[in-house]
Order: structure tokens, then C-alpha cells, then sequence
């Protein structure tokens, strides 16, 4: 019979990560449940996403809504209302003519580039092997959209100009993630972003920003939101990944662009009839999160040198933070171990100390070889670099063959 995470809770990692009587699914299974249990009990994380918290946690996101926006107005019927107020700020942020709300990232973008599509006469969008509709969505731009995909790249970093300018065949559209989440939340220097997009323009193909995480790129490139994001033709964003908002996404550009994928919103089922959570949440974000992600992003660069001090100190032979210093305050950690040796690691430092330094799941990178995304958050600012390099070396403490570790 399988076993509760409770019954689990709190045993040593057996050598290997495995129980010969169970299935490397069900532990892995229970395993995720304890680090959900030792995330939720610890009493120190360098994030709390809010999507992890209770509901009730949730519902109090909405605490001082009175201040967001005026809520003796009528609700929102089928985008009016506050729906339009959230689309109008978010267009001012960019500096874009209009926005539109959309329900999700994937709808968002699916419906931007068939509009660029019937504008260019080209279907074909150019992006990266390891960008989010590649690797995320199912095959959605070509099964649900008719657009065609080709890949510039798959190296682990953004496209490059000369990449661009030299590909071999014909494309409408290139999107580009930023950052980009799979090869490590990476961004190019705001010159190579510049030549890039000439790049594209040179080619007249428009180009297309995945700016899901937009909002935490401009203490890397150095330069206001509005100047980033007016490079592009058109920029989509996300309200939760780092606004804490219940979900949502937005689509910003030119106003015929927009006013038509209003009406393709509408066919591929956007068109909801009462969104005012979600946007008020967004305009929570916007409020609140939004001035602290600079903050975030510098202090991720302390959190990184210290976790690096912190492995070195422990005598772990090798150990990366990609990339080193963070582009944003989103982060990878390698470490030269199997997965399930990692996730048992950091799930007894959470039951065991009270502090989970590595909340998030561990992926294979190669043959003992994994590694896992941090994200430095408003609970990070409590860590001091030194707090930082003894948690790294009470990780590593629990890992197998580090100075005699076990």
C-alpha cells in the first residue's frame, strides 16, 4: 500500500533517492508533497509566490481595493468598466496606443501574431526552440492558430542580430521571450536587443515581445519600461508570474492591432462576462509589486554571490548559478547530483531547520546533473548574505559524499 506524505515526512534520503517497494513516480509524488508541507511550514523562504497561498491568504490580496479603483462603479460586463481602466494603464506603462486584456499569456499571443499574420501576408513566426509556445502550449500556434513556427536558435540565450539578419527562409513575425525563462530567465544587453530587432525590421518582419516577465528587465537593460518596450510592434504581458495577480494577461500595440484582437478574443472564447478579481488583483500588481521588483533583482545578485560563497565554503566541488551575476531576480542553481538527491536534500533542510532555501522543483540536467530555478522575492529581503551562506552549507550538509556528509 502506498504511503501518506505524512508517513514519509521527516525520513532520511535513502541512498539512491528510491524505495525498491515503490515507483519512482509515487515517490517523486510524495515527495512533492512534503516540499509543498515544508514550503507551507517553513518560517523562512527566499519566496511566497501567492499562487501557493491559502485562499483566504488570496481573498486578502484584494485588502485596500477601495484605493485601486472605484468601486461604486457598475461591474464589468464583457471587458468594460475596470477591465478598460487596467487596459488603459497598461498602455500608458508601455507606451503602447492600446491594450487589451485577454484571460491568458497563450490566447494573447496566439491571437497578436495571427493578426501580424493577415498583415504581413506570412504566417511563419520565428522564435527560439526553448521559447514558451515551443515548449509549453502543445503545438497551439500551428493546431489551434494555422501559424508556423521555425526555430533561430536553441542555444541557452537570446537570438542574435546576425542570426536574424542571415536566417534562410522567409518569416512574418519573430518573437522574443524576455527573459527567457528555459535558458536560465537570460537577456541579451539592451544594444544586442536593439540590433535584433533592426535585425527583424531590416527583414520587414515585425517583431513580437513575450514580455511575460517584461516588468523585471529594466535594472538589467538600464532603461525605463516604456523604452523597452517600445521596441517592439507589439508586447504581451503577464499580471501573475511576478505581480502576484490571480492570473491575466495583457496585449499592447498599434490600435487597429489591438481593436482587431479584441474581436479574436472574442472568437477564441476571452470574451468572459465578469473578470473584476482578477483585474483588480492586476491592479494590485501593478501597484504594489511592481515598484519592488528593482529591489528584487538587486538583491537576487546578493543571494546568487552568496550561495556560490556558500557551496565553496561547504567544499562542494562544483556548483553554478546561471546566469552569474541574475538578469532579473529569477534565477537557476546546477548542482552535479541526480534530481531526486537534490529535492529530498532541500525538503529535510525545510523540515529540519525550518528553512527552505530551494523551494522549487529540481530538474535533470545531464547524467547527475540537475538543477532548479530560485526566485527572490519580498521574503528574500529578510536574508543577509550571510544567511544566505549558511543555509548553502546546511543544504549541502545533507547531500551525499560532501566532507563526509551522508
Amino acid at each position: 500500500m502506498a504511503r501518506t506524505a505524512e508517513q514519509v515526512a521527516g525520513e532520511p534520503a535513502r541512498e539512491g533517492g528510491e524505495d525498491p517497494a515503490e515507483s519512482p513516480e509515487e515517490l517523486r509524488r510524495l515527495l512533492r508533497e512534503r516540499r509543498i508541507a515544508a514550503y507551507r511550514g517553513a518560517e523562512r523562504v527566499l519566496a511566497r509566490p501567492g499562487f501557493l497561498g491559502t485562499l483566504r491568504e488570496r481573498l486578502a490580496l484584494l485588502d485596500g481595493a477601495e484605493g485601486l479603483h472605484d468601486l461604486d462603479q457598475a461591474g464589468d460586463m464583457y471587458g468594460t468598466g475596470i477591465v478598460e481602466a487596467l487596459e488603459e494603464k497598461v498602455a500608458g506603462l508601455l507606451g503602447k496606443e492600446a491594450a487589451a486584456f485577454f484571460p491568458t499569456g497563450t490566447m494573447a499571443q496566439q491571437v497578436a501574431l495571427r493578426c501580424w499574420a493577415g498583415r504581413t501576408g506570412d504566417r511563419t513566426v520565428a522564435l527560439h526552440a526553448l521559447a514558451h509556445p515551443e515548449v509549453h502550449e502543445r503545438k497551439a500556434f500551428s493546431e489551434v492558430s494555422g501559424l508556423r513556427p521555425v526555430r533561430v536558435t536553441s542555444e541557452p540565450r537570446l537570438p542574435t542580430a546576425e542570426e536574424v539578419r542571415d536566417f534562410e527562409e522567409p518569416f512574418g513575425a519573430l518573437m522574443l521571450e524576455l527573459p527567457l525563462r528555459d535558458a536560465g530567465f537570460v537577456l541579451p544587453s539592451f544594444e544586442e536587443l536593439t540590433k535584433l530587432v533592426e535585425a527583424a525590421h531590416e527583414r520587414d518582419a515585425v517583431v513580437h515581445f513575450d514580455g511575460a516577465r517584461l516588468w523585471e528587465t529594466t535594472v538589467h537593460f538600464d532603461r525605463p519600461l516604456e523604452e523597452i518596450a517600445g521596441l517592439a510592434d507589439s508586447v504581451y504581458v503577464s499580471f501573475y508570474k511576478s505581480l502576484d495577480g490571480y492570473g491575466g494577461a495583457a496585449l499592447a500595440g498599434p490600435r487597429a492591432l489591438v481593436d482587431e484582437a479584441r474581436t479574436w478574443r472574442h472568437r477564441y472564447g476571452g470574451a468572459v462576462f465578469q473578470q473584476f478579481p482578477t483585474v483588480l488583483s492586476a491592479l494590485a500588481g501593478l501597484e504594489r509589486e511592481l515598484p519592488r521588483l528593482p529591489e528584487y533583482v538587486r538583491h537576487a545578485r546578493v543571494v546568487a554571490a552568496a550561495l556560490r560563497e556558500g557551496f565553496a565554503a561547504a567544499g562542494l566541488p562544483w556548483a553554478r548559478v546561471h546566469p552569474d551575476p541574475p538578469h532579473t531576480h529569477e534565477f537557476q542553481v546546477w548542482l552535479p547530483y541526480d534530481a531526486d538527491v537534490l529535492a529530498q536534500a532541500a525538503v529535510r533542510q525545510g523540515e529540519e531547520t525550518g528553512t527552505l532555501l530551494f523551494a522549487n522543483p529540481w530538474d535533470r540536467g545531464g547524467p547527475g546533473l540537475a538543477f532548479t530555478e530560485v526566485y527572490v522575492r519580498a521574503a528574500a529581503l529578510e536574508w543577509t548574505a550571510d544567511d544566505v551562506k549558511k543555509a548553502a552549507v546546511e543544504f549541502v550538509e545533507r547531500l551525499p559524499g560532501v566532507n563526509g556528509s551522508v
